[in-house]
């Protein structure tokens, strides 16, 4: 048993060593302008760092995401009402809506749903 378990750990062993080997010959050395830069989503990383993001465009993107996962929590509502007790249903369902409409009347009223200002 100890030989059959010493033989898979050498095995193991070699397969690491020549996989790390085969790794390191076939790597390609040339790193041209593109391949050394991160891809940052359109931006060019070469150029300044210091050019001016759109606030704006960032907080529709929050917002975005934050309905996005609502969403997720919103669909499940009316599966799972056949399952619980009627009245908590409602009450949750109802509170959780009422979270939603006034995270959303507040961003309405601090204008961060209008793209232009």
């Amino acid at each position: 048993m100890i030989k059959l378990m010493i033989s898979g750990m050498m095995i193991t062993i070699l397969m690491t060593t020549i996989m790390m080997m085969i790794m390191m010959i076939s790597k390609k050395t040339f790193m041209g302008r593109e391949k050394a830069s991160p891809f940052e989503c359109g931006f060019d990383p070469m150029s300044s760092s210091r050019i001016p993001f759109s606030l704006h465009f960032y907080l529709m993107a929050v917002i975005f995401l934050i309905f996005d996962v609502e969403i997720v929590l919103i669909l499940p509502i009316t599966i799972i009402m056949k399952y619980s007790i009627i009245m908590e249903w409602l009450i949750s369902s109802i509170m959780f809506i009422i979270i939603l409409l006034v995270g959303l009347f507040h961003e309405w009223y601090n204008d961060m749903l209008e793209w232009t200002n």
